[in-house]
């Protein structure tokens, strides 16, 4: 036996019904607690800049999936499997075309990749600004040394979340980089 992240293929909508009856059987005595360690849905909070005011919500960034964690042993998987594709909404474990065949765990870097998304474990950002700015788009600075100071956007950086824009300081323009999280649309 080893302990593995598997996910489960879920219908779109069901994921926290179906995590919350997983936890229900294991509270139960339904569902064994040492096989099934483990149960999450993959959101992860986004932050949405509407009307100058910054809204958190969390977002199911795998819709239709479920992740779990379990300890399989090589003989009575089956039981378990067979427990949760009963759960009304699950279809299966992705990878698995056959629901006799032993399910194919998630390799660790991924699993690691999704908790960090998740939150669940330490990773570079777990929050995410959604907002969408185009070159050339006018905003004005909220936060920082340039604040209430307007400009255009000259760059967008995606994956840093920062954007380069031209203020007018003394006169001329000046580039100054900043965070999604620092300006809003005018």
């Amino acid at each position: 036996m080893s302990r593995n992240w598997y996910i489960l293929s879920t219908y779109t909508g069901y994921e926290a019904k179906i995590e919350r009856t997983i936890r229900s059987f294991l509270d139960k005595g339904d569902l064994d607690s040492s096989v099934i360690l483990d149960v999450k849905v993959p959101v992860e909070e986004i932050t949405e800049i509407k009307d100058g005011k910054k809204k958190t919500r969390k977002n199911n960034f795998l819709p239709g999936y479920v992740m779990i964690e379990m300890d399989l042993p090589e003989i009575g998987w089956k039981d378990t499997c067979s427990k949760l594709y009963r759960i009304q909404g699950v279809s299966g474990f992705v990878g698995n075309t056959n629901k006799n065949a032993h399910p194919f765990p998630i390799s660790k870097n991924e699993a690691m990749n999704l908790l960090q998304k998740c939150g669940v474990i330490k990773g570079e950002k777990a929050v995410r600004i959604r907002q969408v700015y185009n070159i050339g788009d006018v905003v004005k600075i909220t936060e920082g040394a340039f604040a209430s100071f307007s400009g255009s956007i000259k760059e967008i950086n995606l994956e840093k979340e920062k954007l380069l824009v031209d203020v007018q300081i003394f006169g001329r323009p000046t580039p100054v980089e900043v965070n999604f999280s620092q300006v809003e649309k005018e």
